[in-house]
């Protein structure tokens, strides 16, 4: 499984530094930041890669909570919240404020947009 996540943003790194401490031999963590090779792979441009995180696993690429919902299924210090925030109706309810957040941070970052 591969994690496509912002670097550059510090909320996104804190985050991710946390998942990264588990040492997950199963993840791979790949920065997007400036990351021609992450936008071919996913087949997203720049903007979009910024604005949520993406995860490919099984030759699929997935983003928003699907995507965390998949890096917390692989880490067993993080497993519970899969298991919660996997029930429907929560998951509704995380998808909603997942993307309000994500928007926010976004908008934060937007800088880092390349200009073709």
């Amino acid at each position: 499984m591969k994690v496509y996540y912002n670097e550059s943003c510090k909320i996104c790194r804190a985050e991710i530094n946390l998942y990264k401490k588990q040492n997950i031999k199963e993840i791979e963590w790949v920065d997007i930041t400036n990351n021609i090779i992450a936008e071919k792979n996913t087949l997203k441009d720049n903007k979009t890669l910024l604005r949520r995180l993406h995860v490919e696993e099984d030759g699929q690429v997935f983003e928003g909570a699907k995507a965390f919902l998949l890096v917390w299924k692989k880490i067993p210090k993080y497993k519970f919240l899969y298991t919660f925030f996997k029930i429907p109706i929560i998951f509704q309810i995380f998808s909603f404020f997942y993307e309000i957040i994500a928007f926010f941070l976004y908008q934060k970052n937007k800088k880092q947009i390349r200009k073709n």
